[in-house]
């Protein structure tokens, strides 16, 4: 599993990287967790707003910070 973090490295994008981690480690999965923070590459994902989780290569979350149990719920499905 992939799991990117499309942001500029703002406080926002290290929680939501944060909650990615904890989430990862809580489930015991195997992933691969990913900063992009090229302005191109986050566009060329459709995000206007960051922070984004993308897993896999597909966005499941932008503009705003979700937490672990969110993370959760969605790295489980």
């Amino acid at each position: 599993m992939k799991i990117e973090i499309l942001g500029v490295g703002c406080p926002k994008c290290k929680m939501l990287t944060a909650s990615a981690e904890a989430a990862v480690k809580e489930l015991n999965l195997q992933a691969e967790i990913v900063k992009v923070t090229d302005i191109d590459k986050i566009t060329e994902y459709g995000v206007m707003m960051t922070p984004a989780l993308a897993v896999n290569g597909m966005v499941v979350s932008a503009g705003k910070v979700l937490s672990k149990d969110e993370v959760k719920k969605i790295l489980s499905k």
